[in-house]
C-alpha cells in the first residue's frame, strides 16, 4: 500500500480545484473563474486498492492585490510545499507568464514535482503543444510532465498512475470512503460562497466571506433512512454598502436564486434535505483586518 501528501499549486485560475475535484471523484473544492477562489489549504482523498492519495488543494499564488488576506494565501501555499511527499504543478497549456515563475520559484528540490498541463483540450492545434511541453521541460527536473483536461476522467486516472509510484510505502492516513478533512460546516461555507461568486459575476469583487451561524441535523423522520434534515444559517459579508443591493437583488431574487442553487448543492454532497438561510452583512476593510480574518476562518 502506497499513502503521501501531494500538493497541488499553481498561479490562480488554472484549474486547480477541477482537477482536484476529478482527482478526488468528488466535488470538494468550489470553482469559479474568479481568481482567489480557494483561500484555504483542502485535502481531498482518493482512496484505490493499493494506494491512498491524498490531495492538498491550494489557494492560487498571488501576486497581485495586496492585502492580509492574500499574504494568507500565499503563506498556505508556501507552509503546504514545506511537507509533501509529492507535488502537482498546474500550468496552463501554452500560457506561462510571470506568475507562473514565481510559483516555479517555490518549487521544493526534496520532493518530486509532476507538472500536469491543463486545458489542453482547448487548444485548437496540437502541433503547438510539443514545443511548449519541451520548453517546460528545461525549466525544472520534472518526475514527469503530463498533459490533462480536467474535464476529463480518464485524464484523472492517468494521472493517478503516475503519482502512485512517487508515494512511500505507508499505511492509509483515512477511512476508504473518506474525501476530505474539512467538516460539513465549512463545505457549506464553501458551497454557499461560490454560488456568489458564480452568481454575481464582475459585479462582486473577490472580497466576499461567508460565516455558518448554526449547523445543526434533525434526526430522521423515516425509518431507516440515515440522515435527517440539516438547517443551516448562513452570513454572507461583503466589504462595501454597495454591494449588499447586488446581492439582494430586486425584491431579494438574487440572493433567493443563490440560496436555491446553494442548497441544492449541499443536499447533493450531505444526501439529505437543506434547509438554508441567509443573511447579507457588510463589514468594510475586512480583507486587511487580521482579526476579522480569523473570525471568518483565515489566517
Amino acid at each position: 500500500m502506497r499513502t503521501g501528501l501531494i500538493a497541488v499549486v499553481g498561479r490562480p485560475n488554472v484549474g486547480k480545484s477541477t482537477l482536484v475535484n476529478l482527482l478526488v471523484g468528488a466535488k470538494i473544492s468550489i470553482t469559479s473563474s474568479k481568481p482567489q477562489t480557494t483561500r484555504d489549504r483542502i485535502l481531498g482523498v482518493r482512496t484505490l486498492a493499493d494506494a491512498q492519495f491524498v490531495f492538498a488543494d491550494t489557494p492560487g499564488f498571488q501576486t497581485r492585490h495586496r492585502s492580509a488576506l492574500n499574504a494568507a494565501m500565499n503563506r498556505t501555499v508556501t507552509e503546504t510545499l514545506a511537507d509533501m511527499d509529492a507535488v502537482v504543478w498546474v500550468v496552463e497549456a501554452l500560457k506561462f507568464t510571470e506568475a507562473d515563475e514565481q510559483v516555479l520559484r517555490l518549487l521544493p528540490k526534496q520532493s518530486p514535482v509532476v507538472l500536469a498541463v491543463n486545458k489542453v483540450d482547448q487548444v485548437e492545434d496540437k502541433a503547438t503543444l510539443l514545443p511548449f511541453l519541451e520548453a517546460m521541460a528545461k525549466r525544472f527536473d520534472f518526475a514527469a510532465i503530463v498533459p490533462v483536461s480536467a474535464l476529463k476522467p480518464e485524464d484523472g486516472d492517468y494521472l493517478l498512475e503516475v503519482l502512485k509510484p512517487l508515494l512511500p510505502e505507508a499505511a492509509p492516513m483515512f477511512e476508504e470512503d473518506a474525501i476530505t478533512d474539512r467538516s460539513e460546516r465549512f463545505l457549506a461555507a464553501e458551497t454557499l460562497r461560490e454560488k456568489v461568486f458564480r452568481l454575481t459575476g464582475d459585479e462582486i469583487p473577490y472580497a466576499v466571506a461567508v460565516t455558518i451561524e448554526k449547523f445543526e441535523e434533525e434526526p430522521p423522520l423515516k425509518a431507516g433512512a440515515e440522515r435527517g434534515l440539516i438547517r443551516i444559517a448562513a452570513t454572507i459579508w461583503v466589504e462595501r454598502e454597495g454591494h449588499k443591493p447586488i446581492l439582494l437583488g430586486k425584491k431579494g431574487e438574487k440572493l433567493k436564486r443563490i440560496a436555491t442553487e446553494a442548497r441544492q448543492d449541499m443536499e447533493r454532497l450531505f444526501g439529505t434535505k437543506v434547509f438554508l438561510d441567509c443573511w447579507v452583512k457588510v463589514k468594510g476593510g475586512w480583507t486587511d483586518n487580521i482579526g476579522l480574518l480569523k473570525r471568518f476562518g483565515y489566517g
